[in-house]
């Protein structure tokens, strides 16, 4: 499928062919960073700027690493070194960006739907690396070819997300794009950290931990957002961690040979007891490698090559 051009701001609506012909031009490029020289020539001469209004580690240096992999020049402008620190508007910061001949930009943002609005003022591939509580795109591509590489295949399975899904960005491209390819989404935590619209959504929900991952495939943890709660939403860290961390113990409801993911970072001891991303069924590592391969994907189908 020919994505060229196009924009990805988010997993809601796009099609299974894409979101598979993604998958797959990962898949090729996971060996590619097998390789002991991992630099390729495909994108030579494209230039992509990372716009990061929001902390990062994971995501933005696993754009670069993508673009530099493929020897695109990769320029990164941080929010405060931006000039809307001086007030000028996103907009003209957009199109100041297509002017100076940029072929794609990725942006993060605290601001749900902006993306959406920066795509709409310029003619260049924009890819939303996570705005608000709204979609995280690429993160939820790569949790499915995590998925898709231990399991064989996403159709019929059953994938427990746990945790803070109310704020969860990385939540709602997991539900929206996993949905798209036949999984099975339960979605467990609290009622306060579910989301208030979950009956729209094409999800089972859970509050209790032990019922939600009974039967489970896939264990999905989700970090707790304290930075984006206006108030108290639990009673306490202990409680939480009683009641939904994710342990050992808690994993005997799920199938024997479920997987445990988190797409970090992680609080050891709060949404997930210490010892659990460290045990063999744990593909936490596995995330952030494949993450670097689905955003080279992403930057080559959208760069104009097709899949």
């Amino acid at each position: 499928m020919n994505l060229a051009g196009r924009d990805l701001l988010g997993l809601e609506g796009l099609e299974k062919e894409a979101i598979e012909t993604i998958l797959d031009n990962a898949t090729t490029f996971s060996e590619v960073l097998r390789r002991d020289v991992k630099k390729v020539p495909t994108l030579r001469g494209k230039s992509v700027i990372t716009m990061f209004f929001e902390n990062s580690t994971r995501t933005r240096s696993s754009f670069e690493a993508a673009g530099k992999y493929m020897s695109a020049d990769v320029i990164n402008i941080s929010g405060s070194a931006s000039s809307a620190s001086k007030g000028e508007s996103l907009r003209d910061t957009f199109l100041t960006l297509q002017a100076l001949t940029a072929d794609l930009v990725i942006m993060r943002t605290p601001f749900s739907g902006a993306c959406h609005q920066a795509a709409e003022w310029v003619d260049i591939p924009v890819v939303n690396a996570g705005d608000g509580m709204h979609e995280h795109p690429t993160q939820g591509l790569l949790d499915a070819l995590t998925i898709r590489d231990a399991k064989g295949s996403i159709e019929g399975l059953k994938v427990a997300i746990v945790g803070d899904v109310l704020h969860s960005r990385v939540a709602r491209s997991n539900i929206w794009g996993l949905n798209t390819l036949g999984a099975d989404v339960h979605l467990v935590g609290p009622k306060t950290l579910l989301p208030t619209d979950a009956d729209k959504l094409p999800v089972t929900v859970h509050t209790n931990l032990e019922e939600g991952l009974e039967n489970a495939d896939v264990v999905m943890v989700l970090r707790l957002q304290l930075e984006r709660m206006a108030k108290a939403l639990f009673p306490t860290p202990r409680e939480y961690c009683n009641l939904f961390g994710v342990s050992k113990k808690a994993l005997r409801a799920a199938k024997p040979d479920a997987i445990v993911m988190h797409p970090g970072p992680m609080n050891r001891g709060l949404e997930i007891s210490g010892d659990v991303p460290d045990l063999p069924s744990a593909v936490i590592e596995k995330q952030v490698t494949n993450g670097v391969a689905t955003r080279m994907a992403v930057l080559y189908l959208l760069l104009g090559a097709e899949g």
